[in-house]
């Protein structure tokens, strides 16, 4: 778990988001070269090349996965294919879904593709058939059987006028298909593997084939025989020919002869010459991945190997997909890599920020690869040299220097080069027993490093004064101070902000502080207890002599430095992963990140959660703030990266601004009163959204001469809108007594001059007009009863007599006016 320290008042809003875009799954450059389609899970997105974003998800209605999908040739058209066993045609620019057909098939679609005209699409199916469509006609033309198993490969003659298609399926074959006869022409028989991928020449004489069963054939297509067979020693899943014009002299070719490029489960690309059967050229990386075991045999599950191979032939570049769902793009002649995409983290194990100016960020994955990506375009460049999955990140102060820790028992620290943004690593050490879980940097300046292990010790690395002396090798690191320093595992170390000090927390329960000052030992100044389950992360405080720890017991506690007493306990709904401290707001804040994808911002003075951030749906692995504490971002095990932006200054100048508009309205709708010009107080008042205003309005509107008239001369010029406010507000002036003759006067212009049509088009009209109903007989019972009341009243001034008053019977029914005028005013009784 993960915490930082903040000071208030504060406000986070996500500013970008790094998400997965490519789980698994087929792969297509559209023809201008422009776009990359891929699968992920009932999403086929679409991601641009040139910015690294996906500008447009189609997604299917029913939430099914797509088991295939295809391209037409002249990109206008998409199709997809689900578990449903349905296929959708997609106006993909626009993500409308334009026609959608039942597959015919049996069991879901594994394969298609488009014929050069965008007119004919093939549909490969699990259940051994093929079947054609023509989607301007909508109707399927041809029904092909005869396949045993899967087809998993279908790809038309280039030459459409040959009228002729290509399958593959589980019986290793590759079935020639007339589709004028609808008849199987031949099997070419060559490989005993799946065939994974065709390619053919310009002219269409010629077509290679590439298997799982570590060969090549090449096929003379007027013929239908093999011309050669290239032994490749890999599992080869996609193949591409080199052009035949241009000078590929530096990846080896020499000659005008068939060339092509294989991808496979070793992890690089590599350049054949068909004729002799030699390899001619090998692609290095930076650090090789390690493709093979120690008896020499092949790794099936090598996270590197390339599951594509797709040409770009207008920019003369290349599309490489690797195993952990990586899209690599190269240039030609020199395979040189470009870009680099990330299609899927996977578990985002630690996350920090990197560069000048926090402009880049580092990622570890559930992987033996680190990536960086640029935080302005997305652009990522994958680092490789551990063997094991990274388990932990750390960066020195300048941002250019950065060290990781992994599994394969070993550290190393990478550079970042300031001007091309390049990363390379400059320094390594192996002297662990077991796995590297936590590594941390020294915060003065970038002379030592810290690490705790599995095998329960902590070393301290001493650095090389100045990298750029070492080259281009790699610095051998030793370890000036080893301790074993817990129990069990150490889970997590820190430095302290003047390098004077280590803390460690281990599965053991307990933290400890250590001295750095000694020079080959580290010197135990005291351990903090408390914790009933393993601590997971140490932090310092870096305005205080605190410690922070955060247990998997649900706590995080404030320890004093001074005499290891524990000042403070908060208790958190799930466990705490990582935890930081920001200073730079008015009131120092912990951070902690949880199991449950909740990042919460606690004062540390009231101990109190003031802010939950909600953005991922699994644990929080990895938490880091910049170093100016305006930016954080956080990792999680959903495969999502999360920037926040500390927007409180903006949002209290919005706030301000917005209450100085506030005020303005007000007086400007005080005026309007004072000046009797209703209509646009109405309005105004209406539009500030302040019920209880325009009911000051419409009061004033009635207390005025000719009343009635001046009120439906108001009502009905107001806009659609204000009108529809003005109903709700009176379904809420019915509910109170004091109001509730404004509500009916109003209610009465709108229900006589509005047409109920009209009414009914507001939203909520029906909901509105039936909350006024209970409201509006309760109104008319009290007011029966007030009538009442009033009948009896004049009854009794009827026969009212005045004490001493002679009698006058003749004069009973005429006494109220004769006798009492004034008195008669006073008591009279408007009938309602």
């Amino acid at each position: 778990l993960n915490i930082v320290f903040l000071l208030l008042p504060y406000s986070y809003d996500v500013s970008n988001k790094i998400e997965p875009f490519y789980k698994g799954g087929k792969v297509q450059i559209s023809k201008d070269e422009k776009h990359i389609f891929c699968t992920c899970g009932s999403r086929v997105n679409v991601l641009e090349i040139s910015t690294g974003k996906v500008v447009h998800s189609i997604e299917q209605d029913d939430q099914e996965d797509i088991t295939s999908f295809a391209l037409s040739c002249d990109d206008e058209i998409l199709v997809t294919a689900s578990r449903a066993l349905l296929l959708k045609q997609w106006d993909w620019r626009k993500a409308q879904c334009t026609r959608s057909w039942k597959a015919i098939h049996t069991v879901p679609v594994a394969s298609m593709t488009f014929d050069p005209t965008s007119t004919l699409l093939a549909t490969g199916g699990c259940d051994g058939t093929i079947k054609l469509w023509d989607v301007v006609k909508q109707y399927c033309t041809h029904n092909l059987k005869g396949s045993s198993g899967v087809v998993h490969l279908v790809q038309f003659h280039p030459d459409i006028s040959l009228l002729q298609l290509f399958s593959s399926s589980l019986d290793c074959g590759i079935r020639l298909w007339d589709l004028r006869s609808s008849q199987c022409v031949c099997v070419l028989q060559s490989h005993y593997s799946a065939v994974t991928s065709l390619a053919f020449s310009p002219d269409g004489g010629t077509m290679l084939s590439s298997g799982r069963d570590k060969i090549c054939t090449v096929w003379n297509l007027k013929t239908r025989t093999v011309k050669r067979t290239v032994p490749v020693y890999e599992a080869v899943e996609g193949v591409v020919l080199l052009p035949a014009k241009g000078d590929f002299s530096q990846i080896g070719v020499k000659t005008k002869d068939l060339h092509f490029i294989t991808a496979g489960s070793k992890g690089v690309l590599r350049v054949w010459e068909a004729s002799t059967a030699r390899c001619v050229y090998t692609q290095t990386l930076p650090s090789a991945p390690v493709a093979a075991s120690e008896d020499g045999k092949e790794e099936d599950d090598n996270p590197s190997s390339l599951t594509y191979l797709l040409p770009l032939p207008a920019s003369s570049r290349l599309a490489a997909v690797t195993a952990e769902h990586n899209i690599l793009l190269y240039q030609l002649p020199g395979l040189t890599t470009q870009q680099q995409f990330v299609g899927y983290s996977d578990e985002v194990l630690d996350v920090k920020f990197l560069g000048k100016g926090d402009s880049h960020i580092v990622v570890a994955t559930n992987s033996c690869q680190l990536k960086v990506f640029e935080l302005l375009t997305n652009s990522c460049q994958i680092l490789y040299g551990h063997t094991d999955t990274v388990l932990s990140l750390d960066v020195f102060k300048k941002g250019a220097l950065f060290a990781s820790c992994a599994k394969d028992k070993s550290i190393r620290v990478w550079q970042m080069d300031s001007a091309s943004g390049q990363v390379r690593c400059v320094a390594q050490g192996f002297s662990h027993a077991d796995a590297v879980g936590s590594i941390t940097c020294s915060r003065l300046k970038a002379s030592f490093i810290a690490s705790g292990s599995q095998d329960c010790t902590v070393k301290v690395w001493e650095l090389p004064a100045d990298f750029s002396t070492t080259g281009a090798d790699i610095h051998q690191l030793t370890a000036r101070a080893t301790e074993k320093a817990h129990d069990k595992d150490v889970n997590s170390v820190a430095v302290s902000p003047n390098d004077k000090l280590l803390a460690s927390g281990s599965q053991d329960r307990t933290a400890k502080l250590w001295s750095l000052a000694g020079d080959r030992d580290l010197g135990l100044l005291g351990v903090f207890r408390g914790h009933r389950r393993g601590v997971w992360a140490v932090c310092f405080s870096p305005v205080d002599q605190v410690l922070a720890t955060s247990s998997a017991d649900g706590t995080t506690k404030l320890w004093s430095l001074q005499d290891f007493s524990c000042l403070k306990v908060g208790k958190n709904t799930s466990l705490t992963l990582k935890y930081t401290i920001l200073i730079r707001h008015p009131q120092p804040c912990s951070l902690p990140s949880g199991s449950d994808g909740l990042v919460k911002l606690w004062t540390i003075k009231t101990n109190e959660c003031v802010k939950t951030l909600d953005a991922h749906q699994d644990k929080v692995w990895g938490l880091h703030a910049s170093r100016k504490d305006d930016k954080m971002v956080t990792g999680s095990a959903d495969s999502n990266i999360t920037i926040w932006l500390d927007v409180t200054e903006v949002e209290l100048a919005e706030e301000q601004a917005k209450q100085e508009d506030q005020i303005l309205k007000q007086q400007e709708l005080t005026n309007l009163l004072h000046e009797k010009r209703y209509l646009k107080a109405l309005g105004l008042a209406i539009s500030l959204d302040q019920p209880h205003t325009v009911l000051t309005v419409i009061k004033a509107i009635r207390q005025s001469e000719d009343s009635q008239q001046l009120l439906e001369r108001t009502v009905l010029k107001l806009r659609l809108d204000q009108k529809e406010s003005l109903l709700r507000y009176c379904v809420v002036w019915n509910t109170n007594a004091r109001s509730c003759l404004d509500a009916q006067t109003v209610l009465q212009v709108l229900l006589t001059h509005l047409p109920p049509e009209e009414l009914l088009q507001y939203q909520g009209a029906r909901t509105h007009l039936e909350g006024l109903i209970p409201y509006t007989e309760r109104h008319m019972q009290r007011i029966g009863r007030l009538l009442q009341a009033s009948m009896f009243l004049d009854y009794m001034w009827q026969k009212m007599r005045v004490t001493g008053a002679p009698y006058l019977p003749e004069a009973d029914d005429e006494a109220t006016g004769s006798f009492f005028p004034q008195m008669e005013e006073a008591f009279h009784v408007e009938k309602m």
